[in-house]
């Protein structure tokens, strides 16, 4: 079962939200799904904010990073206006937005980088995909190993943007490009850079 990547926060509408990993607690709002965290060996940030609330509009997130070679989930926090935390694709964005915005100095000294790049977009689903479908401005195909796993890892720990009933997201590239249900696997947060995504093809 998929473990949350929290968003956490207020809207000004938003009930509350989940709590971190083990606690049990589900939000009405921004759902989210933190994943089994991978061992951080020589990975660690010092004074790291707990995910909880933040000012109005502003929610705690968690994305994947590369560190040792593995996928470790970081703490950051995203702007989102009134009514978008149950929106998709306005937290995709946000997201992966996170996952290529350069690295703090204290994360680049604690040893995390990400592949993703900054030209990498997001967008919501095109006529006959289904609804939960995620395309990307590239297709998967053509991300490195490691950048496909973060975006992966990333939107299947989120309850916003991850496929309902597992650790699996619907993606794909632009235009005609097929579309794939991806799981992230714990195989794969260990070994991003040798276990691919294990994905399926979408009729």
């Amino acid at each position: 079962m998929r473990r949350p990547v929290r968003l956490l926060g207020s809207l000004g509408i938003a009930s509350a939200l989940l709590a971190l990993s083990g606690c049990g607690i589900r939000s009405t709002e921004v759902p989210t799904d933190f994943g089994a965290a991978p061992t951080r060996v020589g990975c660690s940030l010092s004074g790291a904010d707990d995910v909880g609330a933040r000012a109005g509009g502003e929610f705690a997130v968690q994305v994947f990073l590369v560190c040792t070679s593995q996928l470790v989930t970081v703490d950051r926090t995203v702007t989102l206006e009134r009514g978008q935390g149950t929106d998709r694709v306005a937290v995709a964005r946000q997201l992966l937005a996170q996952l290529s915005r350069p690295l703090t100095a204290e994360e680049k000294q604690a040893g995390y980088s990400t592949d993703v790049a900054a030209a990498t977009k997001v967008s919501g689903p095109r006529h006959g995909d289904p609804a939960d479908a995620l395309r990307l401005s590239r297709p998967p195909d053509d991300l490195s190993p490691y950048a496909l796993a973060q975006i992966v890892c990333t939107f299947a720990n989120s309850e916003v943007t991850a496929e309902s009933g597992g650790d699996h997201v619907v993606l794909g590239g632009p235009g005609d490009d097929p579309l794939r249900d991806y799981e992230c696997s714990d195989t794969v947060k260990a070994q991003p850079g040798i276990v691919p995504a294990p994905a399926e093809t979408v009729g």
